[in-house]
């Protein structure tokens, strides 16, 4: 069957087969790999995406349901090398450490943001409820949305803030797989 919808602002059109769900599609045919596909179930939210302006796991809508809808996935957040306000906040609020859950995060905080641009803690903590992190212990990700609403305006993303971005990622990244060695013994993939 053919299907149309707008992605990250572009308009796309591609034949699929009936049953293909909107991770598989954003993630093989389209090619973006920032949404992340985990449960298959709904339970951890990994793969939260916006349509038209509200988040949707992914993983359980098929992708025939989003023809002529407006997808947004975590690719779509910065603009013209301008971040999102709750990409930057996630920056420097470390709301991140081994990055899975980030995007469907991030999403579902823009959808809260552009709802609510004043959201209590209480309110950030409903929004994300649906989605599962194991790293965090969400405290970093409130504040990191909370630093969003303070800061709405775009931050334009530099050489800087991107090689900043990548340092405290893959830090993180290894000081977590240091962490899962020193506890099962077993050294673990970067």
């Amino acid at each position: 069957m053919q299907i149309s919808m707008t992605v990250n602002g572009s308009d796309v059109t591609s034949e699929i087969e009936p049953r293909v769900l909107l991770v598989h599609y954003i993630r093989d045919v389209l090619g973006m790999t920032g949404t992340h596909w985990g449960c298959d179930t709904t339970n951890c939210g990994t793969c939260v995406v916006l349509m038209d302006g509200q988040p949707v796991k992914s993983c359980t809508v098929l992708a025939a349901m989003a023809d002529g809808h407006a997808i947004t996935t975590v690719e779509g957040l910065a603009i013209g090398g301008t971040l999102d306000p709750v990409q930057q906040g996630f920056m420097e609020e470390h709301g991140l450490q081994c990055g899975f859950c980030t995007p469907g995060m991030m999403l579902t905080s823009r959808a809260l943001l552009d709802a609510n641009p004043h959201p209590t803690d209480a309110e950030i903590r409903e929004a994300i409820s649906g989605q599962m992190c194991r790293c965090t212990g969400y405290a970093t990700i409130v504040r990191s949305v909370q630093w969003a609403a303070e800061h709405p305006q775009r931050i334009p993303e530099t050489d800087e803030t991107a090689e900043t971005v990548e340092m405290a990622v893959t830090d993180e990244m290894v000081e977590i797989h240091e962490r899962i060695a020193d506890a099962t013994g077993e050294e673990v993939g970067a």
